[in-house]
């Protein structure tokens, strides 16, 4: 009777906790943000233009390197910092310099950025500066994007592919005046 007890005491203790795992596994509900907003993530890797162009090496330049280091051009490794300018129906959300990455800063420039921002139709513009200008952007593109509430937009960018690329939603070119 003793062995009886002790199994159905066992049993009832893993009920009681599987029990417990389901009521919190759905209550309470939790959201993590408001229901009348979206969100906006930048999120992009893109290497600005090298600080120097390359030069064309002579062939007595060429010749005088050991076998293994020889090439027909050389370059200086840093790149320039990328400007990115983000701007919802003419408010600017982001506009920083990103530095290049890398020990020697040779590598591309970086950056993850969220914003929440009100769900509904916005005017977009996303801008890229590459080539170290502070006066005109290289890339530009305006878009008219529906945010759903608790919505997500995500923007990319990819210079082969034409520039600003926008996941997940619908963007409409250009923007009514």
């Amino acid at each position: 009777m003793a062995e009886v007890l002790r199994w159905l005491g066992q049993g009832l203790v893993y009920a009681l906790a599987a029990a417990g795992v389901g009521w919190f596994a759905q209550n309470p509900v939790w959201h993590n943000f408001p229901p009348d907003r979206a969100r906006l993530v930048l999120a992009l890797v893109h290497g600005g233009a090298r600080v120097e162009a390359c030069r064309r090496l002579s062939y007595e330049e060429i010749r005088r390197l050991p076998p293994s280091e020889r090439r027909p051009s050389t370059c200086r490794r840093e790149r320039r910092p990328v400007r990115v300018q983000l701007r919802l129906d003419g408010r600017i959300l982001y506009d920083a310099w990103l530095p290049p990455t890398g020990l020697s800063g040779d590598g591309p420039s970086r950056v993850y950025a969220k914003f929440d921002v009100p769900a509904g139709a916005h005017c977009l513009l996303a801008r890229l500066e590459d080539r170290g200008r502070e006066d005109v952007f290289a890339w530009e593109r305006e878009v008219t994007v529906m945010l759903p509430p608790r919505g997500r937009l995500g923007i990319d960018f990819k210079a082969d592919k034409g520039g600003f690329l926008f996941h997940n939603l619908e963007a409409r070119p250009g923007c009514p005046s």
